[in-house]
């Protein structure tokens, strides 16, 4: 028996709750977003979020530890939690989460395949319904992607996807400039599933994925220094990995950053600049930005 709770409310709680249970609450087990209202726009519309778990979830503490983690979800109504029987629960809960356009990209599950748009110039990704971060809906995956298409003429040699989930984004940079590139999670899962979105998407050739934790790994210190690193994770270990990531990215090359919240974003710049980074370019969210620097 499997057990799916549903917590309801707009748009940027929604996110935050996303947040919360795909990189924080380790007894989730996969996670989807919902929009209630097709037709509205996204901050008119209400939004659930439905989360998966093995074992019955302790509604009190996940509602504690959900306010703790980001005071918009603090407001939340009780989550809402039912048995549900046994089946395959991680495409059920992804089914219905529809084709994502995100620049020039165009992320798609293998049941949406007849809904891509009719755009020869559009970049298709698909990702199938697994347990791995990175499906596109999210809005730092999103956001990554829209970015990345901003500056599509820049092409660097030598690309690091850190903390890479699914692989969405090292897929978009193999797909857009026919290079190489190292991917890696702290989570064998996770690289697993990259390998086969790798796979699928016709990018086993171009990228390499291995379990790492940060920085640590001879496979990253081999192919440093980087023209360019994605690191889509959390404002915590950004920070962390601030110096690391100076000493693993040659000199003008450029670095993505997300996962982190708006009222973070100060405090990474920070720890960013001290390290020799300058921002340069930025897309704007209100609760999810995304950064682009260079090393100086």
């Amino acid at each position: 028996m499997l057990y799916k709770a549903i917590w309801t409310g707009p748009r940027a709680a929604m996110d935050a709750a996303m947040t919360f249970f795909t990189e924080i609450e380790e007894t989730a087990r996969t996670v989807g977003l919902q929009k209630h209202d097709a037709t509205a726009d996204d901050d008119a519309s209400t939004w659930s979020v439905e989360v998966y778990f093995e074992d019955a979830p302790d509604m009190i503490a996940l509602t504690g530890a959900m306010a703790a983690f980001d005071p918009a979800l603090s407001n939340l109504a009780p989550g809402v939690v039912d048995e549900v029987p046994d089946k395959d629960w991680v495409a059920h809960a992804l089914e219905g989460l529809g084709v994502v356009e995100a620049g020039r990209f165009v992320l798609y599950g293998a049941h949406d395949a007849d809904k891509l748009p009719d755009d020869e110039g559009l970049i298709p990704i698909r990702i199938d319904a697994n347990a791995a971060f990175g499906t596109g809906h999210h809005p730092t995956t999103a956001g990554c992607l829209t970015l990345l298409d901003r500056f599509g003429g820049f092409a660097p040699k030598s690309i690091l996807d850190l903390g890479c989930g699914s692989a969405v984004l090292a897929i978009a940079a193999a797909k857009l400039w026919d290079r190489d590139i190292l991917a890696t999670d702290i989570d064998a899962d996770s690289i697993d599933i990259a390998r086969e979105n790798a796979r699928l998407n016709g990018a086993s050739d171009h990228i390499t994925a291995v379990v790492a934790d940060g920085f640590d790994h001879e496979a990253i210190n081999r192919a440093a220094p980087f023209d360019f690193v994605f690191a889509n994770i959390l404002a915590g270990p950004l920070k962390e990995f601030a110096p690391s990531m100076a000493d693993h990215v040659r000199k003008n090359g450029r670095i993505m950053l997300a996962g982190l919240m708006a009222e973070q974003e100060s405090g990474v710049l920070e720890a960013y600049e001290q390290a020799g980074f300058r921002l340069l370019n930025r897309l704007d969210h209100e609760t999810w930005p995304v950064l682009l620097l260079v090393r100086q």
